[in-house]
């Protein structure tokens, strides 16, 4: 969707997480698995993007220290959000990964119902970020890398936002199989 720099940040960042699984079992407890990812990615992914994602998982990984209930996850995802929205100076429609994050987090709100059911509540929440990631298409540049580029030559969906789209439709897929 970009110039291929997103992509290649993120390939990077996944065969370091694949090479992290295969040394051993990653940490069981959320907040400790979110926090170990954000290391990971801090260090390995490299760019802007391995930084917000690191900001929004150490973010993330607060409210998960003791509950790890559905309405939890949900807060976990506005914690994150807030972080990277705070440090990054992005707002939902700059056209950027947030715009992916929000929609998500919007779907995500309704874990905090009685009687939500996690797999339902996460395929509403990655087809709203799909939706949101094509929007981006169409959208003038607030922030990111495509700020400094004229509209007219941004004829794609924006690369962060397909790529969170794109790893909450791989974790949906884990957790489906």
């Amino acid at each position: 969707a970009g110039d291929g720099d997103c992509g290649h940040t993120h390939a990077r960042a996944a065969r370091a997480i694949q090479e992290w699984v295969r040394a051993g079992p990653p940490p069981a407890a959320p907040s400790q698995l979110l926090s170990a990812l954000a290391d990971l990615l801090l260090e390995q992914m490299g760019g802007s993007s391995g930084v917000l994602y690191g900001l929004f998982l150490t973010a993330a990984a607060r409210p998960l220290l003791d509950r790890d209930d559905l309405p939890t996850w949900a807060d976990a995802m506005d914690a994150g959000i807030e972080a990277m929205q705070r440090y990054g100076g992005a707002a939902p429609g700059d056209r950027t990964m947030l715009d992916s994050l929000c929609a998500a987090a919007q779907a995500l709100h309704s874990l905090r119902s009685p009687g939500a059911t996690l797999l339902p509540v996460l395929a509403t929440a990655v087809e709203s970020a799909e939706a949101a990631a094509e929007a981006t298409r169409t959208m003038e540049a607030g922030a990111g890398r495509a700020s400094y580029i004229s509209s007219a030559q941004l004829l794609q969906p924006d690369p962060g936002a397909v790529a969170v789209a794109a790893v909450l439709r791989a974790v949906l897929d884990g957790l489906r199989s």
